[in-house]
């Protein structure tokens, strides 16, 4: 790349940068913002902790947003400076400089486009993601498993932090079920389009016969509620059960029944947590995810739209999967709402998810 290609580079950046600082409204930002720190200068707010969690995460995400602007303005200014350098000093370390921020840059810019499509109600939550293997036994299970290491592997290199909340190991490999919190800012926005079944085609390395098996397993990606959303759940409407977890954690894990599943009687909904280590704890979190189904179907009730929170919902069967992962006769992964595809199955399955985040995000404002 040469100068007069890093001067259009900047042109362009500078551009693209104008349009992202007008989409996220960073006026009202800063003026909400203001609005927010009075608030925690109000006598009582610290003693207020409803108030707390209502005002303060708000108050973290503004901020982490005009932090992110104010620090790529100087990153685009010191790419200017590295340019002008380059071109007026014939500075080699400059040029370089210049060539390398401009690479660094096209990835945040891109990032922080994405960030602008993120503004529905829960965008901004951690989210809660369920993995459960279709028909299949242990080709499913292994399935299912494959899959929760790709999502950990994405969280691992986006900076998000995983915390597993149950997990059941399948009874020959993989696993019958895993549930976890991704926790970060917009997790939930990232991941939400995850949500339906994930179709896997490959030589099964379970089969003795090396023949070519189809696998399904089903994502649920659901929102971390708050505090202050207001769930009722009485007491004598939930059935909870205790056992020993599974997994790894330890001699501790056999030895008490640390494990808590909840059921919901009116509904029917059943969520289960094993953070191998406090029935309490395992209780608060399990707690943490019954309400978070029942806010989602009381809303999908009230507006009609099974669509609402938990994205598009379909069965754990042939036909109905959001993607495919294919293994032989050849290597394709595509994604069948947007038609985005790629070759690097191995990439892919490494966590390199962020394309078809990004694709879907655009579609998802495209089709509204």
């Amino acid at each position: 790349m040469d100068i007069d290609s890093l001067k259009i580079l900047l042109n362009q950046m500078k551009e693209q940068f104008h349009t992202i600082k007008e989409a996220l409204m960073l006026n009202k930002k800063k003026e909400r913002l203001v609005e927010l720190e009075n608030l925690t200068m109000q006598s009582g707010f610290w003693e207020d902790s409803s108030m707390q969690a209502s005002v303060l995460p708000e108050m973290k995400i503004i901020k982490n947003t005009l932090e992110k602007i104010e620090f790529l303005e100087k990153e685009i200014s010191d790419f200017s400076g590295y340019i002008e350098l380059a071109e007026e000093m014939h500075d080699e370390e400059s040029y370089q400089e210049a060539v390398n921020l401009s690479k660094l840059l096209s990835q945040k810019l891109e990032k922080l486009e994405i960030d602008t499509l993120l503004s529905e109600e829960y965008d901004a939550s951690n989210a809660i993601v369920t993995i459960h293997p279709g028909a299949g036994g242990t080709e499913s299970q292994d399935w299912a498993l494959m899959l929760y290491r790709m999502y950990t592997r994405w969280s691992e290199k986006s900076d998000f932090e995983i915390e597993v909340l149950d997990l059941q190991d399948g009874e020959e490999a993989g696993l019958k079920s895993v549930s976890f919190l991704v926790k970060g800012m917009n997790a939930y926005g990232y991941l939400k389009g995850e949500n339906g079944v994930h179709r896997l085609v490959r030589i099964s390395p379970f089969d003795s016969n090396s023949r070519r098996h189809t696998s399904f397993a089903a994502l649920e990606i659901i929102p971390e509620i708050d505090d202050t959303i207001n769930v009722e759940i009485k007491p004598e409407e939930i059935e909870m059960d205790v056992y020993r977890a599974s997994g790894a954690g330890g001699q501790h894990v056999n030895k008490t029944s640390s494990a808590v599943r909840l059921k919901h009687l009116p509904t029917g909904i059943v969520v289960s947590c094993q953070t191998e280590r406090s029935q309490l704890q395992n209780r608060e979190n399990a707690m943490k995810m019954l309400k978070a189904k029942i806010y989602k179907l009381e809303r999908q009730n009230r507006e009609k739209m099974m669509s609402d929170i938990k994205g598009e919902s379909s069965d754990n069967s042939w036909g109905n999967q959001i993607r495919s992962y294919v293994f032989c006769p050849y290597t394709l992964v595509k994604d069948h709402r947007t038609n985005f595809e790629v070759g690097n199955v191995a990439g892919v399955m490494d966590g390199k998810i962020d394309d078809f985040i990004y694709e879907y995000l655009k579609y998802l404002k495209n089709t509204k």
